[in-house]
């Protein structure tokens, strides 16, 4: 699917929009009115530093857990109203790894299937192209306990696309992998973009995973601090980097 394609597919509508979310755990303030519109077809980023909120905005998004003040739509449906609908737009890849290591990953893709009432003649298709689109149809049937970190979220991507969302989530997708791995995953998921159409909203701390014309959140303690291209945000802060322009914004020095 192109770009294009997907704009025709939903319109103008964005694939995720976020109006005043405020959320507290314990009673502690976690996400203070936050505000994000992440247009279709684009690598959007969400960077923070840990703590910052990203998991938890990431688990409200998810139904993990439910918004107590703000809205949540997926292309156009609301979250609390239309969750059904909204969440089989949605694939996700989160921060903790979520394979069953004593299944193969053949195993851990089929189930996946099965929780979304694929067809069996298409899963057994989808699967075969994941697992060769990330190169793993070879291992197909070993365990995944036998598997490298970056083969393990290989296996976690091809299994959050197998229903063909339309908004990938990836929350520090790269975590604790080699700098060889963290390439391949950005190259590959920014391909999926670029290919496919696919919206990826990619939660990270890592500023050298963002360049200069993504739409990237700044979120820090909560709060929504700047968003826009990263280059903008640089130019914005009178900052000569985007790590400057980082700190600058979340210390309260930027321009």
């Amino acid at each position: 699917m192109t770009v294009s394609d997907q704009a025709s597919d939903h319109g103008d509508v964005a694939a995720l929009a976020i109006e005043n979310l405020s959320h507290k755990i314990g009673g502690k303030t976690i996400l203070d009115q936050v505000n994000i519109a992440v247009p279709a077809g684009q690598f959007v980023v969400l960077l923070g530093q840990n703590g910052a909120g990203k998991t938890t905005l990431f688990s409200l998004v998810t139904r993990l857990y439910t918004a107590q003040v703000g809205s949540i739509r997926i292309f156009g449906h609301d979250l609390r109203q239309e969750s059904s609908v909204a969440l089989s737009q949605l694939g996700v890849v989160f921060q903790q790894r979520a394979l069953d290591p004593d299944l193969s990953a053949n195993q851990n893709l089929w189930y996946h299937a099965a929780l979304h009432g694929m067809p069996w003649g298409k899963a057994r298709a989808r699967i075969a192209e994941e697992l060769a689109r990330v190169g793993l149809a070879d291992h197909a049937k070993r365990k995944v306990r036998g598997f490298s970190g970056g083969e393990a979220r290989r296996v976690e991507i091809a299994r959050a696309l197998l229903h063909n969302p339309h908004l990938l989530l990836c929350d520090e997708a790269t975590v604790g992998l080699d700098i060889r791995s963290r390439a391949d995953i950005m190259a590959d998921v920014r391909s999926l973009v670029r290919d496919r159409g696919l919206t990826v909203f990619w939660a990270t701390h890592l500023i050298d995973e963002v360049q200069p014309e993504d739409r990237t959140v700044i979120l820090h303690r909560g709060k929504v601090l700047n968003q826009g291209p990263a280059r903008e945000i640089i130019a914005s802060a009178g900052a000569t980097s985007l790590n400057d322009a980082f700190r600058r914004i979340t210390e309260g020095k930027a321009a």
